[in-house]
């Protein structure tokens, strides 16, 4: 285990099925020693992380109908699809408390994906180094384009880490983990395609021509990257938990039901898998060993 990586995909309310994921993860007391995610999954890993069994789940299906949540009035009147303020102020410290002390003494290493909007490359902050900060951090991470206000943290100016890094196997990699489990919110075979906001990047974000580049090569860089996941599947070095049933979730997805058959749709994979990826991870285990 201690050369495996667990790495998080984001995509909003669609990450509803890595929370159902997670939970039966900490159920079977299955944590793994490197945690990377963007967006969502940073948001879920962070309960991951501290313990929680539930709390991803009460955050995201609980107050998804509530108007501070998420509410297209925000949008108008704050430029905020997402309540910002609430998601990650209110609830954490007033009604579904985030655990900071058990989340600070955590062994495992937690790492944070951004993009830098003036280079358009990512920034990646580690929980070690960052956890009194880790909410500021994660809301970086979450802040969609055209949806929500650039963060300012630690000198740069961030925005949503799927926009550079969707899904960071390479990072992980990187930073010397042999295999990795990913966790997917797409069917597989999905592909993104060039977005129809992209002629607004330019104007919207004038001032952060790295963002804007970033933005135009958002569909590039995410197709490139499945691409490269499905060669590591195929030569074994990855494990891929992905949604097995049609989505019928979108990224602000409001619909409760929905939300909760995508939450119960990725409990429900995780334990048809489990076996097979206890399985998986011991025998990359020895491998090693030989």
């Amino acid at each position: 285990m201690e050369k495996t990586g667990l790495v998080l995909e984001g995509g909003g309310m669609r990450g509803v099925y890595t929370a159902g994921v997670l939970e039966f993860f900490m159920e079977q007391q299955l944590f793994f020693p490197y945690i990377i995610g963007v967006s969502a999954g940073a948001c879920n890993a962070a309960s991951y992380v501290s313990r929680q069994k539930g709390r991803n789940q009460e955050v995201t299906i609980g107050y998804a109908n509530h108007p501070e949540y998420i509410s297209y009035k925000n949008l108008f009147l704050k430029k905020e699809l997402f309540g910002m303020n609430f998601i990650f102020d209110k609830i954490p410290n007033e009604l579904v408390p985030f655990d900071f002390n058990r989340f600070a003494a955590a062994n495992e290493r937690f790492i944070v994906g951004t993009t830098d909007c003036h280079t358009g490359k990512p920034v990646y902050f580690d929980n070690h180094k960052h956890a009194k900060d880790i909410l500021t951090i994660i809301r970086a991470s979450s802040s969609l384009p055209f949806m929500a206000p650039v963060i300012q943290y630690n000198g740069k100016s961030l925005m949503d880490g799927g926009i550079s890094d969707p899904i960071p196997i390479r990072k992980t990699i990187e930073d010397g983990m042999e295999k990795s489990v990913i966790i997917l919110t797409r069917n597989k075979g999905y592909r993104k395609k060039k977005s129809s906001l992209t002629k607004l990047t330019q104007y919207f974000y004038k001032e952060y021509s790295g963002l804007a580049a970033s933005l135009e090569n958002r569909y590039k860089v995410y197709n490139d990257t499945l691409d490269y996941i499905e060669q590591l599947e195929a030569e074994n070095q990855v494990f891929i938990i992905r949604p097995q049933q049609e989505l019928k979730v979108g990224r602000v997805e409001r619909n409760q039901l929905k939300l909760t058959q995508l939450y119960e749709q990725g409990y429900e994979d995780a334990s048809r898998l489990y076996h097979e990826l206890v399985n998986w991870i011991q025998t990359n285990r020895k491998s090693a060993l030989i």
